[in-house]
């Protein structure tokens, strides 16, 4: 099934139930006014890092550490674990985090769906120390798919069951 075209950001905000608060509505924000720099539809076979680096400095206006690089000092870490005298044992990259609102956010491409990285992106931010929101950016078409779509109806059959019992205010999809 080939993804419909839609020529703007989409974005939808999981409990379904939640408003989305100021601070969420500037991220979305962010990502609307970048739209024509990242579409999927029109910058095919672009990656999630392109994307990032697009965004990042009205990210950084906002408030928002955003990963620069892949070394060691440009990546984003935040705790999960500590050790004795509160060392940092275990934590996990983030493409961004905002340390105010407490939220941290993914943008993915071609592995979102074809690899369920979205849902190691929602377990990883569920474990994070500090952390009350999860956004994810997903692109709205990969190969003739609409990874925005398949992603949100895979996080709203998670709170539609109420089998599982998320740790988070919420979960920001964002499709781009």
């Amino acid at each position: 099934m080939k993804a419909k075209h839609h020529p703007k950001i989409r974005w939808q905000l999981f409990p379904s139930n939640s408003v989305p608060s100021s601070f969420l509505l500037d991220l979305i924000q962010v990502f609307e006014a970048n739209f024509s720099n990242i579409n999927s539809f029109g910058n095919i076979g672009q990656k999630s890092n392109d994307a990032l680096v697009k965004l990042l400095p009205d990210l950084q206006a906002i408030g928002y550490k955003v990963e620069l690089n892949k070394t060691q000092d440009g990546k984003i870490r935040i705790p999960v674990l500590f050790s004795e005298n509160g060392k940092i044992e275990k934590s996990f990259e983030a493409d961004a985090f905002h340390a105010l609102h407490k939220v941290v956010l993914e943008v993915e491409a071609g592995r979102a769906v074809a690899n369920y990285q979205f849902l190691k992106d929602i377990f990883q931010a569920c474990l994070m120390n500090e952390v009350d929101y999860c956004c994810i950016a997903v692109r709205q078409s990969y190969k003739e798919s609409n990874d925005f779509e398949k992603v949100i109806n895979f996080v709203q059959t998670i709170y539609a069951s109420d089998r599982l019992k998320l740790p988070l205010k919420g979960i920001l999809i964002i499709g781009y």
